[in-house]
């Protein structure tokens, strides 16, 4: 199976395991997934036989579509907050699942909203440090695609970019940290670079795993390393740090240390571009989380 760009919303432009078929530990817990598709949807519940809900943003799907690039991460995250806990289905906890960009806003759920309790986060190809470059544009035209990446490379921090793409809010310069820090209204503020907001450490911290997957041949993100909550060091965009190397991990403003040292941080791969992996992986490597 093989996802298309749609059902992650890209980031750019308009951006331990056991065997399959294992009893698995969280006593089928529900799924929510923020942007999924239909047709994973219904992969998960025939598979899994379990509730699974998926997010959605307005009140169509064109709404939906035009969130991931138009509706400030903000406003989504306190919308589906407000989903969440009016769903009964997820009383008694659930299990996450965010595509591309869905992983840091369904962080961001953990962080501010606790209850219901998401139990297992999963994140495939999502941007936890951010991006910083716009090496493809899928599912937009080439005109629209130049138009972002103008956007994004010459105001991303201007107030006006920051409240009308979505991108934005999680474009991370390296060059120029300083700005990044001050106006980031959204990336920057969930990983506590702006304030230590130490309920956001506690309610991470609640997560019985997060699960963090990496593709190595994405084209979409940039750096891949993001995915893993790496990124560049800071003063230049060349040399890549691991989340181990960097000061959000040594200065623990996320309280990742100590989830790391409990083996609450899972750190998987797949080698393929951006949301492109099979079923039978899927199976093997995510299952035993949900």
């Amino acid at each position: 199976m093989q996802p298309s760009g749609a059902l992650a919303l890209l980031l750019i432009a308009t951006l331990a395991c056991s065997s399959v078929g294992a009893t698995n530990s969280t006593g089928g817990l529900p799924i929510v997934m923020w942007h999924g598709m239909g047709g994973f949807k219904k992969y998960l519940e025939s598979n899994l036989e379990v509730y699974v809900k998926s997010l959605e943003i307005g009140n169509s799907i064109v709404t939906d579509y035009k969130s991931g690039y138009l509706i400030h991460p903000n406003k989504q995250v306190e919308d589906v907050c407000q989903q969440l806990a009016n769903d009964p289905k997820l009383s008694d906890g659930y299990n996450a699942i965010g595509f591309s960009q869905g992983g840091q806003f369904l962080r961001a759920v953990a962080q501010r909203c606790p209850t219901p309790r998401m139990n297992n986060l999963i994140t495939l190809g999502g941007q936890h440090q951010g991006v910083f470059g716009l090496p493809d544009c899928p599912s937009l035209s080439s005109k629209t695609c130049e138009y972002f990446r103008q956007l994004l490379n010459l105001a991303a921090y201007t107030g006006w970019v920051q409240d009308y793409l979505v991108q934005a809010t999680y474009w991370h310069d390296p060059l120029n940290e300083g700005a990044y820090r001050e106006s980031s209204t959204f990336l920057a503020d969930i990983n506590n670079e702006k304030t230590i907001n130490e309920t956001y450490i506690s309610n991470l911290q609640q997560l019985n795993k997060f699960i963090m997957v990496k593709f190595t041949k994405d084209k979409i993100v940039q750096p891949i390393e993001s995915q893993w909550f790496g990124y560049y060091a800071p003063g230049q965009d060349k040399e890549v740090q691991t989340l181990q190397d960097s000061d959000l991990f040594i200065k623990n403003r996320l309280g990742l240390q100590e989830m790391q040292s409990r083996n609450q941080l899972v750190f998987l791969e797949y080698p393929g571009n951006h949301l492109q992996f099979t079923k039978e992986w899927f199976q093997k490597n995510v299952f035993p989380f949900l």
